[in-house]
Formats: structure tokens, C-alpha cells, sequence
């Protein structure tokens, strides 16, 4: 097994090529205490900052994804501070200003685009910024739909923007005030309350992790419905 050199915290230690950072520093002693989303946690938190040897470059990313490299010093990183916005969602009037009155630091994004290099779902930051300043919720919504909220793009930002909170808002405030209503959930939802699926559910929560893996397996895809 070829083992190569990580620094964690400047502590150096030999762990396994091929491990993912994640596994290194488990490999190494640490444990995941805060909570990362494999790690009983949320997806999201297991943002990291490295150096490779011999650059100078900081380097950002998501530790259970980043394959360790011989030389790299790690710095793991539990939160980002980020300050959210205090809203009722129930009283919350959508134009073309909400985003920017809840988040007026958007309004100093200069498009460096550190932001968008910086995320490690390679998703187009900046462009949902600018939609919602623009005061397009849908746009935000749509280039933010994959967002786990590492915070890894407000670090980086020059212009001290919260963009995952943003983003937040602009998805919540489209699927309440702007997506279509589903059909099939309402229909859905009325099955539950007559107790359709009562019976299913005793006898599932009966059954070994094994059997509902199995079940799980050989389940039917449902078609997709149009909403």
C-alpha cells in the first residue's frame, strides 16, 4: 500500500493514497464531531482549505469528494460565519426588490467570480447573484437548486456576500409563491390522511434493515406525473 504525506492542523501524517480527505483525517485520529451529512450530520460541513507543497494557491473544497495528495496541508473549517436574514415567509411580498431588501450586500458584487470557483457543485454563483439582484426569484432558484450550503463561496468573497442564504430565500420564496401547485401531491397527502398506506407502514417498520434494503432494491419506479 503506498502511503503518502498530509499535514493536518501542522501535524504531519503518512495515510493511504487514494483516500478521500475525509477518510485521511480519519485514517489519522479525527473525528467528525460536527457533523457531516455521511457522518449523521448535514451535507456541507466537511468544507475545506488546503496547500499543496510547493504552492502558494489556497484551494477550497468539500473534504468527502478531494482525494489527499503527497504534501498537502489541510485546514478543516466547522462554519462559515454568514449572517442570515430574519423573515416570516408567510408575509413576505415577492417583486423584484425582496432578495436585494433582505440582502443588500448584493449590491456590492463586482463579478470576480470567486464565488463560482470556488464551489465545489460548480455551480454558476455569481450568475444567480446577479439574477437576484435583477429581482429574477426563479433564476436565482433555478442556478441554486443543487446549493448544500457549504459556505464556501461567502469565505471567499471580497464583497462579504452570504450567497447560500441568498439562495435560500430565492427557493423558498419560489416553490411558496411562484412553482405551480402539484396535483399529484394533494392527492397524495389525502391518501395519507385516510390512512392508505397505515398498513404498509406498521409492516415496514417491522422489518430488518436487510428486508428494506431488499424492498428498497426491487421497488417500482413511479412514471413521472405532469403537475
Amino acid at each position: 500500500m503506498k502511503m503518502v504525506r498530509i499535514y493536518i492542523m501542522g501535524k504531519e501524517y503518512r495515510v493511504p493514497e487514494g483516500l478521500t480527505i475525509m477518510k485521511a483525517m480519519e485514517y489519522a485520529g479525527y473525528r467528525y464531531i460536527r457533523g457531516s451529512g455521511c457522518r449523521a450530520g448535514f451535507c456541507g460541513a466537511c468544507a475545506t482549505v488546503y496547500r499543496k507543497e510547493g504552492e502558494y494557491k489556497l484551494h477550497a473544497d468539500l473534504a468527502c469528494q478531494t482525494t489527499v495528495e503527497d504534501g498537502m496541508y489541510l485546514v478543516q473549517l466547522p462554519f462559515t460565519p454568514a449572517n442570515k436574514a430574519i423573515y416570516d415567509l408567510e408575509k413576505i411580498r415577492v417583486d423584484d426588490k425582496t432578495l436585494v431588501n433582505f440582502y443588500p450586500e448584493i449590491a456590492r458584487c463586482v463579478s470576480c467570480n470567486t464565488c463560482t470557483k470556488a464551489c465545489p457543485q460548480e455551480l454558476d454563483v455569481m450568475d444567480y447573484i446577479q439574477a437576484s439582484l435583477r429581482g429574477d426569484v426563479a433564476k436565482a432558484a433555478e442556478l441554486s437548486f443543487d446549493c448544500i450550503q457549504c459556505g464556501l463561496c461567502a469565505m471567499r468573497c471580497p464583497a462579504e456576500i452570504a450567497h447560500y442564504h441568498v439562495a435560500q430565500l430565492a427557493r423558498r420564496l419560489y416553490g411558496k409563491y411562484i412553482a405551480p401547485r402539484a396535483k399529484h401531491l394533494e392527492k397524495r397527502v389525502k391518501e395519507i390522511e385516510e390512512g392508505k398506506f397505515d398498513k404498509d407502514m406498521k409492516k415496514m417498520m417491522k422489518m430488518s434493515i436487510e428486508e428494506l434494503r431488499k424492498l428498497y432494491n426491487a421497488r417500482d419506479i413511479e412514471p413521472e406525473e405532469e403537475v
